[in-house]
């Protein structure tokens, strides 16, 4: 159990400069790169093809966790495709492959001779698409009212999964206590609905049940979040949604026994003689009435009211609650049937000149071409290499021994630290952000003379002039 004392891990809490965050951010970007290059595919134009996507992502899951046997190759995936849904005949090979190339493109699979292979963050990714579509399928399931329950139980249960962990959740608490706000409002406008219909009673006892579970979670959040730092800040809400969960509890099983009192009334026995003060009294009380009351008001009981139940009933007429439009005037008729009888259709020829606009079309040359593809690839690589920090070390210097580079800009003398730095040398350096050249003699005795000492080095060039060349920054490389 996570100490609750502290603050929760958070996104919008974090330092920019963190590192960890700086990945969080580019993982979302491949997600977000994904759905741009299928958008163009007509993956996420069409219902259907979202759900052929994420039908596919699940077989390949399914294969990485061990569930299935491997896929060798995109043929694999397409035969493994048509064997599970044979009904759908829409997914080709061709689309096999374009969806392959963009996932492997965004780093969410490796493709071998031998396999296709999931990574880390494509695994992260698709969890989270299959967990929200099925999420979402549960939401639907649900009537009106029912989905805010069911959306303020999950996010009791989210909060259960992350926040009692110590990952904030993203204010689940009062998301759970709106939701349930929500689902009150609902219930008290759909109310007459349901006593009006004969068939509610099972699915107003499910609302009744939800409140009484949300009614517990709330309770248990509430407990848990007095013990974290957060938790002061939403005092205000944890008071407010106690009594919201009191409301409408009492509004659930008020609605409840009404149906049940409507229900009993039908089957009970007509008596003849009426007691008056009695009569009265049931008035009274049903004139104004709370709406978490067990006791109908006036509406809810013509809500309720049905014809035809006994020997020359309809005779009596239909009462429905409804509110009638007001009238229209006389002039107002007259207005009409005049406009009709003296309405003339405009026949003539509709000339339509347009105005064009003709923009000066822009050229640019081959350099200008070349300079817009490099910094395109150059924002690409920059995804899956970091090179930050080389950079902002040679904006300092602007030139620097190898040696020197790898060291102070990776962070360490550590090899693992040292060699992620050379992957950004050569990235800085295949993209013309920098050069390396051979360092002259004098460079040579200059390097000597300033070389620092790092006793932390637990490796060594093979070649003692690999760390003598000198990296410069290129003046191109100051725009990324």
């Amino acid at each position: 159990m996570v100490n609750l004392d502290k603050s929760l891990i958070s996104v919008f809490k974090a330092d920019e400069r963190q590192p960890e965050l700086m990945q969080v951010m580019r993982d979302l970007s491949t997600l977000s790169g994904v759905i741009q290059d299928l958008s163009s595919e007509k993956y996420f134009n069409s219902p259907l093809y979202t759900l052929r996507f994420l039908r596919i992502l699940n077989l390949i899951n399914e294969e990485a966790l061990g569930l299935t046997e491997q896929l060798e190759n995109e043929h694999a995936l397409y035969y493994r495709y048509r064997n599970n849904y044979e009904h759908d005949s829409e997914i080709t090979l061709t689309h096999i492959n374009q969806l392959i190339f963009i996932l492997g493109k965004y780093n969410w699979i490796t493709k071998t001779t031998k396999r296709i292979r999931m990574r880390d963050v494509g695994k992260r990714m698709m969890d989270t698409l299959i967990r929200l579509a099925n999420d979402s399928l549960a939401y639907y399931l649900n009537d009106d009212v029912a989905k805010s329950l069911f959306q303020a139980k999950r996010d009791a249960e989210l909060s259960e999964a992350y926040d009692d962990k110590g990952i904030s959740g993203g204010n689940k608490l009062v998301s759970m206590i709106k939701n349930v706000e929500d689902a009150i409002e609902l219930l008290k406008e759909r109310q007459l609905e349901y006593l009006a219909d004969r068939n509610a009673l099972p699915q107003v006892q499910i609302i009744n049940q939800l409140m009484q579970e949300l009614e517990n979670k709330l309770a248990e959040r509430i407990e848990k979040f007095q013990t974290f730092e957060e938790g002061l800040t939403l005092a205000p809400f944890m008071q407010r949604g106690t009594a919201t969960m009191a409301e409408g509890t009492k509004i659930s099983i008020g609605t409840i026994n009404k149906i049940l009192t409507f229900s009993m009334l039908q089957q009970s026995h007509m008596i003849q003689a009426i007691q008056p003060e009695t009569f009265r009294q049931f008035i009274m009380k049903s004139f104004d009435s709370p709406i978490e009351s067990d006791i109908p008001d006036t509406h809810q009981i013509l809500s309720f009211m049905e014809q035809g139940n006994y020997d020359e009933e309809e005779l009596d007429g239909v009462w429905v609650p409804v509110k009638f439009p007001s009238p229209i005037p006389a002039q107002g008729i007259n207005e009409a049937v005049e406009y009709i009888e003296n309405y003339e259709p405009y026949t003539e020829e509709m000339e339509e000149v347009l105005d064009v606009e003709y923009e000066e079309m822009e050229e640019l040359d081959m350099g200008a071409i070349d300079e817009l593809m490099g910094d395109s690839r150059w924002q690409l690589t920059k995804q899956f290499i970091q090179t930050e920090q080389i950079e902002a070390y040679l904006e300092q210097v602007n030139e620097a021994g190898m040696e020197e580079l790898v060291i102070e800009a990776g962070g360490s003398a550590k090899w693992s630290d040292v060699l992620n730095a050379l992957i950004g040398v050569s990235a800085l350096v295949s993209n013309q952000r920098a050069s390396v050249d051979e360092p002259t003699n004098k460079e040579i005795m200059n390097n000597k003379s300033a070389a620092k000492s790092y006793s932390d080095k637990d490796w060594m060039w093979i070649d003692d002039e690999q760390g003598q060349g000198i990296v410069r920054r290129n003046q191109r490389g100051s725009k990324s």
